[in-house]
């Protein structure tokens, strides 16, 4: 499997596309083992897609688009506002909170991103705030939509690392806030020092957010309903996501009515595209991934840093550090997929717990797509607000270690995460 990682990490940095550089690096396990059939090669890609509950993954995908496109997007930005624009820092408060929101819609980090660069950008920097700092804040509140349920990270790695999708889900709702809490705290200590001004004049008055939430409350309960129908047994994870379909188009098409055939033709089409890349790469890495039982990798991982140190905290530090490293190479996706069966024995057997680790692991990698030299969301939105990218890093800093910070708080206090699941599951 040496061979394997070091083809891979070379396809990548010549720029070859991912799933590609999955599938072909993966070959070569193959060739160094000629008892091994080649028809095998074949079979696995197409094995790999006919699990039932990878199903969920398009569905949610599908789901998230329809819910950008149904109009609940414009009426979030209002709720946002009005929630935290009279806080010194509005407009980079207000992008706190829309992302926070818009993790029960959408799922995305990349989609959020490119949306707040186009809608709020423009106004951040008519109200003052320096391009690398409205990117930086656009790019990293985007992490909290991910973790927010319906999140495709942990539907892969509760998939791919057979841990509860809905305990994951419920935990994923209490460390979206921590980490709203966390930016929301950085962004006032930034604000107060450089003198950013509020967005708006004065607090909202009680009537006003009523109103907002009456229009948007179809939206803030989806992930109540999606982790309640999945606790009731009414739902399996992959029902949910179509569920999820359908709750999207009553919502866009009946209560709306901002969704038509024009637009959701368009929105098919996004999601297919979307689709296509994701459910692409997870039937390459079966390729990639099957000489990692046959070589024991996950036993010599664990020996290896065990050999460091046995502390937990100090082994989980260590694993976080390795995946800050690859997510800065490889997209979240794939990471999950190529490291969930090689780091979750590990994890399990210094006795921490799946679930808080899962949501650490979709964190973290994440974070990946705002760091060089492949981070998808940092040239969008330095692109859309045509900021330098050293302007961009600089004023990161204070979000990656609000992210570490967090990351942090959810290793020390794993029962905090694990309230509402306990809760809901038992």
């Amino acid at each position: 499997m040496v061979l394997v990682f070091i083809i891979f990490i070379l396809f990548v940095l010549i720029g070859m596309p991912v799933g590609l550089a999955i599938g072909i690096s993966g070959v070569f396990f193959f060739l160094q083992y000629p008892e091994l059939p080649l028809l095998t090669i074949v079979q696995l890609p197409i094995s790999q897609t006919q699990n039932v509950t990878l199903l969920a993954v398009p569905l949610f995908i599908f789901a998230g688009n329809l819910m950008n496109s149904s109009g609940i997007t414009d009426r979030l930005i209002k709720l946002s506002m009005l929630l935290a624009g009279h806080m010194k820092g509005g407009m980079a408060q207000v992008s706190v909170v829309l992302s926070t929101l818009m993790g029960g819609c959408s799922g995305s980090s990349n989609a959020d991103a490119a949306m707040e660069s186009r809608i709020l950008g423009p106004e951040m920097e008519r109200q003052g705030y320096p391009k690398g700092f409205t990117a930086a804040v656009i790019g990293y509140t985007s992490l909290i939509t991910s973790t927010i349920p319906p999140g495709v990270g942990m539907i892969l790695y509760g998939t791919v690392g057979e841990v509860s999708i809905g305990r994951l889900f419920a935990a994923g709702i209490l460390a979206g806030l921590i980490l709203m809490v966390v930016y929301m705290i950085t962004v006032a200590m930034i604000a107060r020092s450089r003198g950013f001004k509020p967005a708006r004049e004065k607090r909202a008055s009680f009537r006003e957010l009523v109103s907002s939430l009456k229009e948007t409350i179809w939206a803030l309960i989806f992930p109540i309903v999606l982790i309640g129908s999945l606790r009731l047994g009414i739902f399996t994870p992959t029902e949910v996501g179509a569920f999820a379909c359908v709750y999207a188009l009553v919502i866009g098409f009946f209560v709306y009515r901002d969704l038509n055939w024009e637009s959701l033709k368009k929105t098919m089409v996004e999601a297919v595209r979307d689709m296509g890349a994701i459910m692409y790469m997870i039937a390459m890495a079966a390729i990639f991934g099957y000489g990692v039982p046959i070589e024991k990798i996950p036993q010599k991982m664990t020996s290896f840093i065990i050999g460091i140190s046995s502390t937990p905290l100090v082994v989980l530090a260590i694993v976080v550090g390795f995946l800050i490293l690859f997510g800065m190479f490889m997209e979240g996706s794939i990471i999950i997929l190529l490291l969930t069966p090689i780091l979750l024995p590990l994890i399990k057997n210094i006795g921490f717990d799946p679930v808080v680790f899962g949501v650490m692991m979709s964190v973290v990698v994440t974070m990946g797509i705002l760091t060089p030299p492949v981070g998808v969301a940092m040239y969008i939105v330095c692109g859309t607000l045509e900021c330098k990218l050293e302007d961009f890093m600089k004023e990161s800093i204070p979000f990656i270690i609000a992210v570490i910070i967090t990351v942090t708080i959810y290793a020390l206090f794993p029962k905090v995460l694990l309230f509402l699941p306990n809760l809901i599951y038992g």
